[in-house]
C-alpha cells in the first residue's frame, strides 16, 4: 500500500513541477516578447503560438555552437507560418548584424526562441492528450 502512495506522490510532484516550470516560462517568455518589441509585429501575445516554428538566423541553436553569433550574418526571429499548404517565414524582428549585438540583448533573443520552443511543447502535449480522451470516449 505504502509503495503506491509513494508512487502517486512521485506523480503528483512531477505534474506540479511541470505546471511550475510552465508559469515561469510563460511569464518570463511574456517580458522577453515586449522587451525585444516582437508586440510591434505580433500585437496579441497568444498568436505567436499560431506560428508552427520559430528560428533565427545569425546565432546558432546547435549544441555545440549554442548562442554563437555567425559573423557576416544578419540577426532576425524568424516565425514560420503555414498558408495554403505551404510553409511561410515571417520576419518577426530584425535586430541588425550579428558581431553588432550586444551580450543582454543576444541572451534574451534566444531566450525568446527557446522559451517559445519549451512552451509550444507543451501546447503540443496537450494537443494529443485531448485526441487520447476522444479517442477513449468512442472506445475504439
Amino acid at each position: 500500500m505504502d509503495s503506491k502512495i509513494e508512487k502517486l506522490k512521485k506523480l503528483t510532484d512531477k505534474l506540479i513541477s511541470l505546471e511550475v516550470i510552465r508559469k515561469n516560462n510563460i511569464e518570463k517568455l511574456k517580458k522577453i516578447y515586449n522587451d525585444l518589441k516582437i508586440d510591434e509585429k505580433v500585437k496579441n501575445f497568444d498568436e505567436i503560438f499560431l506560428f508552427k516554428a520559430m528560428n533565427l538566423s545569425g546565432i546558432s541553436l546547435n549544441e555545440n555552437e549554442f548562442a554563437k553569433i555567425q559573423e557576416g550574418k544578419y540577426v532576425q526571429i524568424i516565425g514560420i507560418k503555414k498558408e495554403d499548404k505551404k510553409l511561410k517565414n515571417i520576419n518577426l524582428r530584425y535586430f541588425g548584424r550579428a558581431e553588432k549585438i550586444e551580450k543582454e540583448q543576444l541572451e534574451k533573443i534566444v531566450e525568446f526562441v527557446i522559451r517559445w520552443r519549451l512552451e509550444k511543447s507543451f501546447l503540443q502535449v496537450e494537443h494529443y492528450k485531448n485526441f487520447l480522451k476522444k479517442l477513449e470516449e468512442k472506445n475504439v
